[in-house]
């Protein structure tokens, strides 16, 4: 369990350099190491609630964990209770906007707990001892003729088979074990292949729907990450300066100099998602509210505005904003 450790220090004190891709990876490495060094199915009536744990649970684990880690959730629900313009863009005509906003951010967050699954229906471990134990399983019928009571119970122990002995033949226990390996390792393909169509169909619609051409695009991506760079860097240098201005006048008993920062409004505003109109092309929130003659106005969904497409932040990087 030792690398687990490992990484979920990385997780805690490195978030951005895990996104949805690299969860990814690791469940699919972390699928391996339980099933070959964790894993190991009891042959009676706990095996189906012992795989079905191991199938379900770890990708539960890997979704919350995604939940936790990704900024866009937490940019979405932030003040969603208190805050009067998250109020207003939760009502009326943009509800189904937000909706989209979640089932995009949604489906990132789903992509590594889908690929546990799907790691784990290739391996067929979890999936044989699961349906060897389900007590209405059919596979009594082509072991046990006459339905045999005591050949019934032995059932659960067909994942055991090599180590603990079944009154079976032993051809057909060989074959039972292949064709459940062989269902398992079809679901997960079905599951892989739904898996990448969905995706390659919401990159379509996304790349339909999106407001400005290819290269743009392109180059609003690059913005959007130039952008997200400088502001971490300016936010550390900031907060720097106004913990060592009040540090210094509370050791120093002076009055504090004064000091410009961003008002609780501004903050309000670059953290609403961005909108985008053809009329006047902004690339953020932040553009939008710099370019603004009143800094004081404030940023609204306007008629004609569109929310950016989903190609620029999808699958977007957890803790994108590192602060």
């Amino acid at each position: 369990m030792a690398p687990f450790h490992h990484v979920l220090n990385l997780a805690v004190k490195h978030p951005a350099l895990l996104g949805y891709g690299t969860l990814s990876l690791l469940a699919a490495g972390g699928e391996q190491l339980f099933s070959a060094v964790v894993f190991r199915c009891p042959c009676n009536s706990w095996s189906f609630i012992y795989g079905l744990v191991f199938l379900l649970v770890p990708a539960l684990v890997l979704l919350l964990l995604g939940c936790l880690l990704s900024s866009q959730i937490w940019k979405l629900f932030t003040g969603c209770c208190t805050s009067p313009s998250h109020r207003r863009l939760y009502g009326g005509g943009q509800r189904c906007q937000c909706l989209w906003i979640f089932c995009r951010v949604s489906a990132g967050v789903a992509l590594a707990p889908l690929t546990w699954i799907a790691s784990a229906l290739l391996s067929a471990t979890f999936y044989e001892c699961a349906v060897s134990g389900y007590h209405r399983i059919a596979l009594g019928k082509p072991l046990c003729q006459g339905n045999n009571s005591a050949c019934l119970q032995e059932l659960p122990r067909l994942p055991c088979a090599n180590t603990l002995p079944l009154n079976l033949q032993k051809s057909k226990v060989e074959e039972m074990l292949l064709q459940l390996r062989a269902e398992s390792q079809v679901l997960g393909w079905i599951l892989i292949a739904c898996i990448m169509t969905s995706a390659l169909l919401f990159m379509c619609l996304s790349h339909c729907r999106s407001p400005v051409s290819f290269l743009q695009l392109k180059f609003w991506k690059i913005y959007l990450q130039k952008e997200q760079e400088l502001f971490n860097q300016k936010a550390k240098e900031h907060a720097r300066e106004l913990a060592e201005r009040n540090v210094k006048s509370f050791f120093e008993s002076t009055n504090p100099e004064p000091f410009l920062t961003p008002s609780s409004k501004a903050w309000w505003q670059i953290s609403s998602f961005s909108s985008f109109s053809a009329k006047g092309p902004h690339y953020s929130t932040l553009h939008k509210l710099t370019e603004r003659e009143d800094r004081n106005a404030s940023i609204q969904y306007s008629e004609g505005d569109r929310f950016p497409p989903a190609v620029l932040d999808f699958p977007v990087t957890c803790g994108e904003s590192g602060l």
